[in-house]
């Protein structure tokens, strides 16, 4: 089985849907390969840090409206054991974080980049829009700090995001986390790990039954 899952690193229902996705895979047990592509949910530039919850506040009609949504996603990434601190974080154009992490995947590490990436993101206040901290998060994963900057300082990889979001612009995916799952199957949003694992089974199930035809 392949899964896609089109996602944003500043995306709090992605990182969520990551989590909730390996553990619906571990109860699933069966041969699975997921591959993440890139998708932006906001590709403005952003020309120096700002916080987050300002940056949301801005876009979304005032601060009591972003803080309902802090609220009620904070709240739902508890209870998965995820800690988001939208009181540090800071907003970022992402598509060099998407960069590095096509870079990581050329060697196997795609889903700890994401994961370092998203938690510098969501727990640490790290800006993830900065290439020093890209790198450093490169190392931290076992990378090669300089070789990851080095990297980000060239056009390296902007092929690889570009087809990502052109391809969920042909699939008309408008909302992020999305998972195809074999070219034939899409499910939307963070949905619960046993939703998920479900779903995988079901598809398990109609593969098996087309595979006897």
């Amino acid at each position: 089985m392949n899964i896609e899952v089109w996602s944003d690193v500043i995306c709090p229902w992605c990182y969520l849907g990551k989590h909730r996705l390996e553990e619906a895979m571990r109860g699933f047990g069966g041969d699975v390969t997921v591959t993440f592509r890139a998708y932006q949910l906001d590709p403005s530039p952003v020309p120096e840090p700002t916080p987050l919850k300002q940056w949301l506040a801005d876009k979304f009609g005032g601060v009591q409206r972003a803080e309902e949504m802090f609220a009620h996603v904070t709240a739902v990434a508890a209870g998965d054991g995820l800690t988001l601190e939208f009181e540090r974080a800071i907003n970022a154009n992402t598509f060099d974080a998407h960069r590095l992490i096509a870079w990581a995947a050329g060697q196997d590490l795609q889903l700890m980049m994401i994961e370092a990436v998203q938690r510098a993101h969501f727990a640490e206040g790290e800006d993830i829009g900065s290439h020093a901290t890209l790198a450093r998060l490169a190392g931290s994963i076992g990378l090669d700090e300089q070789a990851a900057l080095a990297y980000l300082a060239s056009p390296a990889g902007t092929d690889a995001v570009n087809a990502d979001l052109a391809e969920a612009r042909e699939l008309g995916i408008t909302s992020v986390p999305t998972f195809v799952i074999d070219r034939k199957y899409v499910v939307q949003g963070a949905q619960e790990a046993s939703v998920l694992q479900s779903a995988l089974e079901e598809i398990a199930r109609r593969g098996a039954v087309d595979a006897t035809r």
